[in-house]
């Protein structure tokens, strides 16, 4: 018996170039007249914040790759000083599920892991959350049409927080935004988005709509990501925004092994793995991994992709990782095999294993290490 509906789209989308210029009549909308900032260094080192057309901006900019709970304590504290009223999130899916957790503490008493998806923490989030507006300026995480936000708690666990209460209330597609990505940054963030048409796809949960809004993403990803990645006009990236969202609009059904294995390497904050990489390496053995457990599913992806049977899926993105230049194993990130050790056992109870289409046992996710490594 379900306990919740599995079919849901419930946010506004502007997807054009140039649309980040209707910002301000979507923050006059919900009556935000000084919102915070959330961002990158890098995103304000590119002189993107122009582009936003805010007066004395609001700014918590110190996010980096894998957010952690520190950096959403100091976004929260930036938001209560300056007595903001609205969040704009604008970056990456670091800035804009940093945004989230930030939003949560706005009214929420730390620490985070009190709102983590495995302790049902999603229920303990009121409506006193600070509406959120998400700009993306990359094209992978989809998290910009999400609940859900990852973040790294202060004991170096990642945890995913999931709440209808985090999906932003609007979400601003530019894909004249992403024109300044550099290539490596394309490629990684390219596989983010196909992982999670790939992952949300295979997903056993039942949802016709999101599998056709994953299954034409993944088309559309692996048919431009290699132009984008090399060539970056504004055709391939609108293209490559469009399968980003796409992978965001299927989050509905669940993701799979390949992020569970991805985030407690995140987790290793020295390390700075980027989540679109791991996702990269991941995906090959995921696949080969479930193939007999979703069969239909990967003839459906074979057809998309004009291959000749299923079992060249795999192969065809390992393929496709050589042509982007992102690394294939994880020693080449270097990840080390004692680091790795510890991390099934994480790895199994992330969120993400339940709607893996294999179930699967922590020696699975010991050997999938292994094998990426």
């Amino acid at each position: 018996m379900l306990t919740q509906p599995n079919i849901r789209y419930l946010t506004d989308i502007y997807f054009e170039p140039g649309s980040v210029s209707v910002l301000h009549s979507v923050l006059a909308k919900y009556n935000i007249k000084l919102p915070l900032i959330v961002t990158d260094r890098g995103v304000v080192k590119l002189g993107m914040i122009s582009k936003l057309g805010i007066a004395n901006p609001v700014l918590y900019d110190g996010v980096e790759t894998n957010p952690t709970e520190t950096m959403a304590i100091e976004a929260a504290g930036v938001y209560a000083e300056n007595k903001c009223d609205g969040i704009v999130a604008f970056g990456g899916g670091s800035p804009i599920d940093l945004a989230k957790c930030a939003a949560v503490l706005v009214n929420h008493r730390s620490p985070l892991e009190h709102f983590s998806a495995g302790l049902g923490g999603g229920s303990k989030i009121t409506g006193d959350v600070p509406r959120i507006i998400a700009i993306p300026t990359t094209a992978g995480s989809g998290s910009e049409l999400g609940r859900a936000a990852l973040v790294t708690l202060n004991d170096g666990r990642k945890v995913g927080i999931i709440s209808d209460r985090l999906m932003p209330s609007a979400c601003i597609c530019d894909p004249e935004l992403t024109l300044t990505m550099p290539s490596l940054l394309t490629a990684a963030t390219g596989m983010d988005a196909l992982s999670h048409c790939v992952e949300c796809f295979c997903s056993p949960r039942i949802n016709p709509i999101a599998d056709a809004i994953s299954l034409d993403g993944l088309e559309r990803g692996f048919k431009y990501i290699v132009r984008a990645t090399h060539k970056g006009d504004l055709k391939t990236r609108a293209e490559m925004m469009m399968c980003s969202l796409q992978g965001g609009l299927s989050f509905q059904k669940g993701l799979g092994a390949v992020h569970s294995l991805s985030h407690p390497l995140g987790a290793l904050t020295a390390k700075k793995l980027h989540h679109g990489t791991l996702n990269a390496i991941f995906l090959p053995h995921v696949l080969r991994f479930n193939i007999n457990y979703c069969m239909d599913k990967m003839q459906a992806m074979t057809n998309r992709l004009q291959l000749k049977d299923a079992a060249q899926v795999a192969d065809a993105f390992e393929k496709l990782c050589k042509e982007l230049g992102l690394p294939s194993k994880l020693r080449d990130l270097g990840v080390t095999g004692e680091e790795l050790e510890p991390l099934a056992e994480q790895a199994m109870n992330d969120h993400c294993t339940a709607t893996n289409p294999r179930p699967l046992l922590i020696d699975d996710f010991r050997k999938l290490y292994a094998d990426a490594w």
